[in-house]
């Protein structure tokens, strides 16, 4: 009896049937989504230990989601993203009191404040480890610059 397909026939089916479902595979995408649980090993009075996966995503594109804590004016080219939402400043504390679960967002245009109860998703490149901003003197941990922001629903 004859197989009705020969190694070459079903390679080239195969292939073809990967072709044909290339349009329907989901789009890969450049930046990854970390969450506020994903960027530290441990806090403590020893300092600051980031997460493996954290410090592996240090200078690559990543999207975070979390709520714009109000900021110190209207229109600004940073906020602070917080884990859960917040009516006042964190950005108000010295380094040793930095809370786990904000994250400083820095713009690459001005934005708008959003309302501190409506989510919101930033995409940016990621940088860790103390930073003190020259112009504003806000000590930070966890940035995310030359970001982008959108919301995303409640």
């Amino acid at each position: 009896m004859k197989p009705v397909l020969n190694a070459a026939g079903t390679r080239r089916r195969l292939f073809l049937l990967s072709a044909a479902l290339l349009p329907f595979a989901p789009a890969a995408r450049a930046d990854e989504l970390l969450t506020f649980d994903g960027l530290y090993e441990s806090v403590g009075v020893l300092g600051i230990r980031y997460s493996e996966r954290a410090r592996a995503l240090r200078g690559q594109a990543v999207r975070m989601r979390g709520f714009m804590a109000p900021p110190l004016k209207p229109e600004s080219r940073f906020f602070v993203l917080t884990r859960a939402p917040v009516s006042v400043c964190p950005f108000c504390a010295s380094d040793a009191e930095w809370p786990v679960d904000i994250v400083v967002v820095y713009l690459r245009e001005t934005l708008a404040p959003v309302d501190f109860n409506r989510r919101v998703e930033a995409t940016g490149r990621l940088e860790i480890g103390s930073w003190t901003d020259p112009h504003t003197g806000f000590v930070s941990q966890v940035r995310l610059v030359d970001a982008q922001v959108h919301e995303v629903g409640r």
